[in-house]
């Protein structure tokens, strides 16, 4: 570890460097500083749904929650589930100058040493954050789940919501799995409410299997700086929370997109496209000894990887990495109604947008405020040139975020790696194309490029590499193969 190196200043120059404003305009904290807490706002005509046991389960340091749970058990076996997404647009009115700054950015961003909110923190973190005990307004989606997953019925309507438990997603999966305790706000309501939204999420999840929908573990890494001034790159654990809150959101955002369609409006829907590489999966099943299909096949796939996973757990999040890579990231796109709709095909749905993060994600703003203009019985309040635009601007601000975090994180690995010159590796090879050879060493799990010895590698390939050297300042690390 490196403790000469400054991380802080390494994020606030790579945001510069991909085009993001880090810094918040004058006239940006002029305005919020103006804002008034929405508890003071009267109820108005919409649900009160505040005496309800909503909770939150989120990072163990996050305070933008942008959503709350609960669920209720009907008396046929099926669990009605309502997600409470927090009503940003009441707070930032469009065009004004902190919705024009965050249409800029159109993401926050999360270094792991700082975060950059795409809203201000008085804002993310406070006013229009779901936090325990403050009365807020939101937008609730509203979905009926069957006993064999299926989504019955949805519906979307505008209410005022208390979350009662501000939970984690370490302590809850740790106690979901009987391993741990949960804070003294789980009281015996909330952890009720826990085992039945557990139920209902594992339910749906299965039921996205049958459909081909890909269940992908990958390993995740998060830059850390330590108390000492040091930086360091460890593991982020999934956990069963996080896989909840996972499902829930999934059949959130595809209740939105079909809600909107209902309605006849446009919206901005997230879309995977059919991977362009999928000879290169079909290679990968084949080194297994499995055959998938010459094109495209969500269902296979999955059935493949369901199959892997069980055979071996342990390397299961190396094959997992390999199918993310190759089949690439999603983009936003505008969807007209009645139209085709390109589809999402890690998630096999083919109606998805992305609409229970809108103080995190533009997008799911822009969102919010098509769906609050059909509750009114108002036009959208964006034309269809304006949400290609919206789309188009939201898919390279990602790009731009996953940049600045990949950046970020390969700076501290490679002041994490300086006193390891010479050590070797086991490493799972993650991109290969004219522009270079990388892997990811398998623990720590840090990405670097070879130098040496690349030549007939590609992706999901494993390898043995040695380290040959580091420089923190431009965030590499460079490789030598030792053997194929």
């Amino acid at each position: 570890m490196s403790q000469s190196f400054d991380i802080r200043s390494a994020a606030h120059r790579a945001m510069i460097a991909n085009g993001f404003q880090p810094d918040v305009p004058a006239d940006v904290t002029a305005e919020v500083a103006q804002a008034a807490d929405p508890a003071t706002r009267p109820v108005g005509n919409v649900k009160d749904l505040r005496a309800l046991p909503w909770s939150s389960i989120d990072n163990d340091s996050s305070m933008d929650l942008d959503q709350i749970e609960v669920a209720e058990k009907l008396p046929n076996g099926d669990v009605r589930v309502s997600v409470a997404i927090a009503d940003v647009d009441a707070t930032v009115a469009k065009g004004s100058a902190t919705d024009r700054y965050a249409a800029v950015n159109s993401c926050s961003v999360y270094t792991g040493v700082v975060t950059y909110p795409m809203l201000p923190d008085h804002l993310s973190t406070q006013l229009t954050s779901l936090a325990q005990d403050a009365d807020r307004p939101c937008i609730v989606i509203e979905f009926v789940v069957a006993t064999d997953g299926t989504v019955k019925s949805h519906d979307v309507y505008l209410a005022r919501v208390d979350n009662k438990a501000k939970l984690a997603y370490s302590s809850v999966g740790a106690w979901l799995d009987g391993r741990g305790a949960l804070p003294p706000a789980a009281n015996e309501g909330i952890q009720n409410q826990l085992r039945l939204q557990d139920a209902a999420a594992q339910c749906l999840r299965s039921e996205r299997g049958r459909r081909g929908a890909l269940s992908l573990d990958t390993i995740e890494a998060q830059t850390v700086l330590r108390a000492d001034k040091s930086v360091d790159v460890e593991l982020v654990e999934k956990t069963r929370a996080s896989h909840l809150i996972e499902d829930f959101m999934i059949a959130a955002n595809v209740a939105m997109a079909e809600f909107l369609d209902d309605h006849k409006s446009p919206t901005i829907r997230r879309v995977v496209r059919v991977p362009e590489r999928w000879d290169r999966i079909v290679a990968l099943a084949a080194g297994f000894g499995e055959k998938l299909p010459a094109v495209p096949d969500s269902q296979a796939l999955e059935a493949f990887l369901t199959k892997r996973q069980a055979a071996d757990p342990d390397r299961y999040p190396d094959l997992s990495l390999s199918v993310v890579k190759l089949i690439g990231p999603g983009v936003y796109e505008l969807h007209e109604p009645g139209t085709p709709d390109t589809g999402h095909f890690g998630l096999a749905t083919h109606d998805y947008t992305h609409a229970t993060a809108p103080n995190r994600r533009f997008a799911d703003l822009v969102t919010q405020r098509l769906v609050k203009a059909v509750l009114a019985g108002k036009p959208s309040p964006y034309t269809s040139a304006e949400l290609t635009t919206i789309a188009a601007h939201c898919t390279e601000r990602e790009d731009a975020a996953r940049k600045v975090e990949r950046q970020v994180r390969k700076e501290a690995a490679a002041a994490s790696f300086a006193s390891r010159i010479g050590e070797s590796f086991d490493a799972i090879v993650t991109g290969a194309s004219p522009k270079g050879t990388y892997v990811r060493v398998v623990a720590p799990p840090v990405e670097g490029r070879v130098m040496q010895g690349e030549n007939g590698l590609d992706v999901g390939d494993h390898t043995r590499v040695k380290l040959l050297h580091t420089d923190p300042v431009r965030g590499f690390i460079d490789f030598g193969v030792e053997s194929k």
